[in-house]
């Protein structure tokens, strides 16, 4: 046993409150893995959503289990946190995954914890390991050779149907489990798949299931919040985002609920985290805002759309001490932002700035994309042009607020209108990543980009087919040129995944999903945008 890894675990459960602990005896103990750190896990509102669900269940216990770089460099043995078992104690290994990046991660924890990595090389002695998350929802092919079944959807409907069978099945004859979870609605098991389309599952009421944070801890970029899902899904449309094309319909909270969850939320944190791909889209976000500063919260939300940007909204968050706003032009250029259906223009752009301005906001944060499909040198240029506008009426207010880019190439995602789409090639996205620094900064404004070689990585997971799994077995490790002497062992074309422009009428490695949205409307939206 890791001593220094038990003392890491005792130490943040010192700082925790929320923290759920169980007896083991007669219960199916399942560990629920973020294949990243606890620093990052505990800010993903998801795990504390799942962590509370499992363990809503009489017949369950649930104990939360990290990826730690540190701690894999040392060759340490992975271990839960509750009760600092290792992970092959557990009956169940159930994995949320939230980023293609995180792969490798997977791997590293599975070879760690001597446990089989792929799914044929285990029997009824191991672990039953599962997956689900936004990554695997989109495409499950790149990981489905390490798992025993993968989630298609969300956790709130699967679960209940899932834990009945689990309870009957765990500790019998595998094969016989395996068949009986195939013939669930959302679960999709490699060695029995069918050949019919697993359909995505969501939660048709979101008010059913509270998903607010169920442990708060210091220890996390947003310790200081009491984080809330508002809403799930988005109505915009953007071609190339997988939330309004793989995670519709968009569905809101009653406004009774969230006020019933801020009351709680505030015995714990003075703040108030609103979460949701498109928080101020909500019926009645005005309302609820004024709600929640007359209940004497600081607030702060997770995402604001550019249009419509109603002014009370940033006043109430203003009021409630907020002091980062981030918007989302991702095209610079009015022609790229019709390409990629934005359905803003810059004037909205500016106008949304100057709102920004008049409160006193600390920091701005900008979002954009390099390498959208059609972009050109010019596009890039209409990105500097409209960043300095808006540093103009940020300056011209006197508001002392600073202004950050954050840059990421385009990554074409499955389930999308852009899923045929290649990425830019790596010489294109660094020479205009290039241009952008070489422009930007010097003006007093801060660039974060995400590295375009990683961003190929991702490209090629997510349009990715089994074949990856066999690169990911092959990582000595993570890191650039671990994956690439990895993919070359392999003989894995990175150009194909990354780089080209896939046949529209082509079969795609997903078709084994069922997302919800017809394949006739992700193609009408992919001419439209070419056109």
């Amino acid at each position: 046993m890791g001593w220094d890894e038990v003392k890491q675990a005792r130490r943040r459960l010192s700082q925790e409150q929320g923290t759920i602990t169980k007896d083991w005896g007669g219960r199916i103990p399942i560990a629920l893995i973020y294949p990243n750190s606890y620093y990052v896990g505990m800010s993903n509102l998801g795990v504390h959503a799942i962590y509370r669900l499992l363990n809503s269940y009489r017949e369950v216990v649930s104990e939360r289990a990290f990826w730690e770089r540190e701690n894999q460099a040392q060759k340490l043995p992975i271990l839960s946190l509750e009760s600092q078992r290792p992970l092959s104690d557990f009956a169940v290994l159930a994995f949320s995954i939230t980023y293609e990046l995180d792969y490798f991660n997977v791997v590293q924890i599975l070879n760690a914890s001597g446990i089989p990595l792929y799914a044929t090389e285990r029997d009824d002695r191991h672990p039953l390991v599962i997956a689900g998350g936004a990554c695997v929802t989109a495409n499950p092919l790149p990981l489905s050779p390490f798992f025993d079944c993968l989630g298609i959807g969300e956790a709130e409907p699967i679960l209940p149907e899932m834990l009945p069978v689990l309870s009957e099945g765990i500790s019998g004859n595998r094969d016989e489990l395996l068949k009986a979870l195939a013939s669930l609605p959302g679960v999709y098991v490699p060695q029995y798949h069918s050949g019919t389309p697993v359909a995505r599952q969501w939660a048709a009421n979101l008010d059913d299931f509270p998903t607010t944070s169920t442990i708060l801890t210091p220890d996390t970029e947003l310790g200081n919040l009491y984080l809330i899902e508002v809403e799930r899904g988005c109505h915009w449309g953007c071609r190339f985002c997988l939330v309004s094309n793989a995670f519709s319909p968009m569905r809101f909270r009653s406004i009774g609920k969230l006020i019933e969850q801020a009351k709680l939320g505030l015995r714990y944190r003075k703040r108030l985290g609103l979460v949701g791909p498109s928080v101020s889209d909500h019926p009645q976000i005005e309302e609820l805002l004024v709600k929640l500063r007359q209940m004497g919260a600081g607030l702060s939300i997770s995402s604001l759309r550019i249009k419509p940007l109603p002014s009370t909204v940033l006043t109430e968050m203003a009021k409630g001490g907020a002091r980062t706003i981030a918007l989302a032009p991702e095209a610079g250029s009015q022609r790229l932002r019709q390409v990629i259906r934005k359905g803003i223009s810059e004037d909205d752009i500016l106008e949304a700035i100057g709102k920004v301005a008049e409160q006193k906001i600390k920091q701005l944060k900008l979002y954009f994309m390099i390498g959208l499909p059609s972009e050109t040198d010019e596009d890039i240029e209409e990105i500097i042009n409209l960043t300095l506008k808006g540093k103009n009426i940020l300056d011209r207010q006197q508001s002392g607020c600073r202004l950050t880019l954050n840059i990421a190439p385009f990554v074409p995602k499955a389930g999308t209108p852009f899923q045929w789409l290649p990425m830019a090639p790596l010489p294109t996205l660094n020479r205009r990543l290039s241009r952008l620094k070489n422009s930007l900064p010097p003006k007093g404004i801060k660039l974060k980009c995400e590295s375009p070689a990683w961003s190929q990585v991702q490209g090629v997971l997510a349009r990715g087919d089994v074949k990856l799994a066999e690169v990911l077995a092959n990582i000595d490790e993570v890191s650039l040129s671990g994956w690439r002497k990895a993919a070359e062992k392999c003989h894995l074309d990175i150009d194909y995944y990354a780089h080209q422009r896939w046949n529209i009428d082509e079969k795609l490695p997903w078709a084994i999903l069922d997302s919800g949205t017809k394949p006739a409307h992700l193609k009408r939206e992919l001419n439209r945008a070419l056109h």
